[in-house]
């Protein structure tokens, strides 16, 4: 789960970590009437929406008027802003952020993830801080300081030290340096985040260091502990296919191709999109109906993928492990009479009682073409797409 930038400095700020002062705003007058109460300008609005870069959007801007704050905030509440990480189609902007202006020194960029490859927590630095980090981590990761995080010890202050010392800070900065990214570690831990970041984490004029901007994501399946952390989901910025998914306990995630796929478990439904584009086919979605795959799921499943007008097609790739063919398949029959599916269906079953479920298939009148293998399934569904 994602949140906006204003909610993860409300969840540092509570970890003892220096934030801008600021408050999130959705009308022009509130904007420019928060900007006084912040004191002298300048002041910076920032558009509130779940994708990085921005700034070369126009979705980050300064002010030095209270009636500039008003003007820019009139013009970037509902606009459509597009970004690198938004994709063409961009988002529109209902919220902004504003923040009192911080004289910038020099920016660094702070992150704390998973690494799964050492299975740690692991904090990555950088002294090239700013909107081009990515650019940074392709051409030059040399520039990125990684270190790895003692689950049993936790971050210990010797490694803030060494952090600080290589992104050339000194003096009072140090310690600031110790004391931020202690709280920004206790935050990841406490708060069950799966990223955190801070980019840029800023060197003022008077040699303070401020988290300038913050990205948090959380994991989903940790959520139950958070309840304040779970009310701050914005629906508005998630597609709404995925919202719907989560109501059955979906895993979906939508594409641009038109094959609609229906699997069970994660891998094999990874396994089957690369299938699809191996034979010339796009999957236009990633579905996961789970190991216990009951009708009303499936159903479901298929009424999330014939929602999607870009669907001419649909491979249902199942592994009847724990849960028999038959079963399935008796599920598939009765989903697809409910749903009434009028393009194209291939079916590829294996595991408990295969046969039975085949033959279950064969005989319920339905227009279900069955496959022998993942091969010959992608192959059937990708050339019935292309007619």
């Amino acid at each position: 789960m994602n949140i906006h930038e204003y909610q993860a400095k409300e969840i540092l700020r509570k970890y003892g970590v220096a934030v801008p002062d600021g408050h999130v705003t959705y009308n022009s007058a509130s904007a420019r009437d928060w900007a006084k109460r912040l004191g002298d300008g300048p002041w910076v609005l920032k558009a509130q929406i779940h994708a990085g870069g921005r700034g070369k959007g126009g979705g980050v801007k300064l002010a030095h008027t209270p009636d500039e704050v008003k003007r820019i905030a009139r013009e970037m509440i509902g606009m459509t802003l597009v970004t690198p990480q938004t994709g063409p189609e961009g988002k529109i902007v209902k919220r902004i952020l504003v923040e009192k202006g911080s004289r910038i020194a020099r920016e660094l960029y702070v992150s704390l993830l998973v690494d799964r490859g050492t299975s740690k927590v692991t904090l990555m630095a950088s002294t090239e801080g700013g909107m081009d980090i990515e650019e940074v981590a392709e051409k030059t990761p040399e520039k990125i300081l990684k270190e790895p995080i003692d689950p049993l010890i936790g971050l210990a202050p010797f490694q803030c030290r060494k952090i600080a010392f290589a992104l050339g800070l000194e003096g009072k900065q140090v310690n600031q340096a110790v004391q931020l990214l202690g709280g920004l570690y206790k935050a990841f831990i406490e708060s069950d985040c799966s990223l955190l970041e801070v980019n840029p984490l800023v060197v003022t004029a008077e040699g303070d260091l401020i988290a300038l901007d913050a990205k948090l994501n959380f994991d989903d399946n940790a959520l139950f502990r958070h309840r304040l952390i779970r009310d701050m989901r914005d629906y508005d910025e998630e597609d709404p296919f995925e919202i719907e998914a989560t109501q059955y306990d979906l895993s979906y995630i939508a594409l641009d191709g038109n094959i609609g796929c229906l699997v069970n478990g994660a891998g094999l439904a990874m396994a089957t999109m690369d299938i699809i584009k191996h034979y010339g086919g796009e999957p236009a979605n990633f579905l996961d109906v789970g190991g216990g795959a009951t009708i009303e799921r499936v159903t479901e499943a298929f009424k999330l993928i014939l929602s999607d007008e870009k669907v001419k097609g649909i491979l249902v790739n199942i592994f009847g492990g724990i849960m028999r063919c038959d079963f399935i398949a008796t599920g598939i029959i009765e989903a697809a009479k409910q749903v009434g599916i009028t393009v194209p269906l291939v079916v590829r079953l294996e595991g408990t009682n295969v046969e039975k479920g085949k033959r279950l298939l064969a005989e319920s009148g339905l227009n279900i073409v069955t496959a022998d293998g993942m091969a010959d399934a992608a192959e059937k569904i990708v050339k019935a797409v292309k007619g």
